[in-house]
């Protein structure tokens, strides 16, 4: 049998990785520029290593074996190796809350047009790869950072990205996500409008008195949709008159530039942005091993929703987390699937789901915990 070779160690900060032997195998350096780096590095042999995005001085070319893995920037003027999620402070570098204008200016906005002008489903085969790599990285980093939780810790939220910030349903689900992320839990959505932006308002002013939250939701109601002038430029405002109060309350968005219109809301700390919305989707489901929660929604939510049931259905992670519907008459009259997965189970055409079903943020909230 054969010897099973160690994992690549990774590598970001050249200035941290220890300088001993003559020869370095087997380390993925991301987004390394050499020509900055000690310069005993320039000086040793490098055999089944990758250097994705690094700059590489030409005197060190020689000491790369043909086993090494060698991808440039390919000329984007996006990061096609991302070391680490978004935040957004960097997704939204360049943008000037009092210049709206200024979105298609900053990184967000420029790699949006990118995708548009690339095509969004028929990329040519250097757009396609470079997208892909991008993800992969996405999902490297996205993984490093949920490793640090408890995977029972992680809840998410689902539901219409339509939904206005004047609805009762929004404040409801801010404050469910307030409660949890004070109760230690790591709070995820698709990172956009409506229900996804109220999932990561309520982390934000996690640690706050209800009051504040009364009064952002009531500030943010002044432009109630994506769709109004002002939507994005009012969150920067919320974040600017209620910031933190503790570093350890973060939450997740996980949008994607094929909903690029939309905005991903500033309100999550870190953002797993990706090309791909297929991924994005399975990240989303896969992810919050401690539930999820559905507020009304339409077809990406009713998607979710049987995606999820399958998987718990599966046990497909080894366990089968909880489904709290948040709306009674919504899944069990407007849009009746609480109702179908109830008959489905009690038929065992599927098994393992754990259902539950209100319109009280407390019993949902003890739901989950």
């Amino acid at each position: 049998m054969s010897k099973k070779r160690r994992p690549y160690v990774e590598v970001e900060d050249i200035t941290k990785l220890s300088a001993e032997g003559d020869t370095l195998r087997r380390y993925a350096f991301q987004g390394v520029d050499f020509g900055k780096a000690p310069e005993e590095f320039l000086g040793k042999s490098y055999r089944d290593c990758c250097f994705l995005g690094c700059s590489i001085p030409a005197v060190m070319e020689p000491r790369l074996g043909k086993d090494c893995l060698v991808l440039g920037d390919f000329g984007k003027n996006y990061n096609v190796f991302p070391s680490s999620l978004y935040t957004p402070e960097t997704l939204y570098e360049g943008f000037d809350p009092l210049d709206p204008s200024s979105y298609e200016k900053c990184y967000d906005g420029r790699v949006y047009a990118d995708y548009l002008s690339g095509g969004k489903t028929d990329p040519d085969i250097k757009e396609a790869l470079c997208r892909t790599l991008h993800d992969f990285s996405i999902c490297d980093a996205l993984g490093d950072f949920v490793s640090n939780y408890d995977p029972s810790n992680i809840i998410a939220v689902m539901g219409g990205h339509a939904m206005s910030r004047t609805e009762e349903n929004y404040l409801k689900v801010a404050r469910i996500s307030k409660t949890l992320t004070e109760r230690g839990k790591l709070m995820v959505s698709g990172g956009g409008p409506g229900a996804m932006e109220a999932t990561h308002l309520g982390a934000w002013m996690a640690g706050r008195d209800e009051k504040d939250l009364l009064d952002a939701v009531e500030i943010l109601g002044e432009f109630p949709t994506f769709r109004d002038g002002g939507w994005l430029e009012s969150a920067f405002k919320i974040r600017s008159l209620y910031p933190r109060t503790d570093e350890k309350y973060r939450s997740l968005g996980i949008p994607t530039w094929l909903y690029g219109h939309e905005p991903s809301t500033p309100f999550a700390t870190d953002i797993a942005k990706l090309f791909n919305n297929s991924v994005r989707e399975d990240k989303i489901i896969t992810v919050p091993y401690g539930g999820i929660i559905y507020s009304p929604g339409s077809a990406g939510t009713i998607r979710e929703i049987f995606q999820d049931a399958e998987q718990n259905h599966y046990k497909t992670l080894g366990v089968s987390s909880p489904m709290v519907f948040l709306g009674v008459d919504f899944y069990t009259k407007d849009l009746p699937v609480f109702k179908f997965l109830q008959e489905l189970l009690c038929t065992e055409r599927y098994k393992n789901l754990d259902l539950y079903l209100s319109d009280d943020v407390d019993e949902i909230i003890e739901a989950l915990l």
